[in-house]
């Protein structure tokens, strides 16, 4: 059997594209943000909840939360400044779901609250991995470098 065809060969291969990989899925996440942040508060993609309408200024949680999802989406997506905006993104999601969601049933298929915990939990991931290469944040010098295949390759050494 040809090494490439080994199931190490296929792994090599998935790890050497990993931050490719994260960097879409940085992308994708913060673009889905900042739609649903453009909705609710400028009334694109149908406005909020599909009614055409925008929030009113100032109305707690939702405006707030929408400018998060705007901003922090429109960050998070062109990677600058993504951990802090992500990090933000995130704890803005948790109170969502443990604010307004679980408080009704405990489950997210229950209660709605699907979309806040997977958001929550897709940014904080990416608090954690980075922007990956393509951000602008790479451009701007302001980023280290997200985990390389090479690290994720060490040994671990005894103690």
């Amino acid at each position: 059997m040809p090494p490439s065809a080994t199931p190490q060969g296929l792994a090599d291969r998935l790890d050497g594209t990993r931050p490719y990989i994260l960097s879409l899925f940085r992308i994708v996440v913060g673009l889905l943000f900042f739609c649903h942040g453009a909705s609710s508060l400028l009334g694109w993609f149908g406005g909020l909840m599909g009614t055409g309408k925008t929030l009113d200024a100032g109305t707690w949680p939702g405006w707030y939360a929408a400018v998060i999802q705007l901003v922090g989406g429109g960050l998070v997506l062109l990677g600058l400044g993504t951990r802090s905006a992500a990090f933000i993104c995130s704890g803005s999601m948790a109170y969502a779901y443990f604010h307004e969601h679980q408080p009704e049933k405990l489950w997210p298929i229950q209660n709605g609250g699907e979309a806040a915990a997977m958001f929550c939990w897709a940014f904080l991931l990416i608090v954690f991995t980075g922007p990956g290469p393509w951000a602008l944040d790479r451009f701007l010098g302001s980023a280290r470098p997200s985990v390389t295949t090479s690290e994720t390759h060490r040994q671990p050494t005894a103690v």
